[in-house]
């Protein structure tokens, strides 16, 4: 089964600074995320599911925006949220 939503070309300049780690944690006081992800729909940085907070799939449930890549140095891989597939 393919992913049309993998297929998207490009993405969007990341929307909020991150040099400190997930915004959303940082903004709370945490510290404790584990990985980026960058929203290909909007631009959003948050973490990833390894992370307490888990607030790039908050915000998939929240936008119901379908694919994220990952935001870690040297790794360009894509999760469809909508379809379940890596990409």
């Amino acid at each position: 089964m393919s992913c049309q939503h993998l297929e998207v070309s490009g993405e969007p300049a990341p929307q909020s600074a991150y040099a400190d780690g997930c915004p959303q944690c940082v903004a709370g006081g945490f510290d404790d995320w584990v990985h980026l992800r960058l929203c290909l729909s909007c631009g959003l940085v948050a973490c990833c599911d390894s992370s307490p907070r888990r607030h790039m799939s908050a915000h998939h449930e929240a936008s119901d925006h379908p694919v994220m890549r990952s935001f870690e140095p040297g790794e360009t891989w894509r999760w469809c949220f909508a379809d379940e597939q890596l990409g």
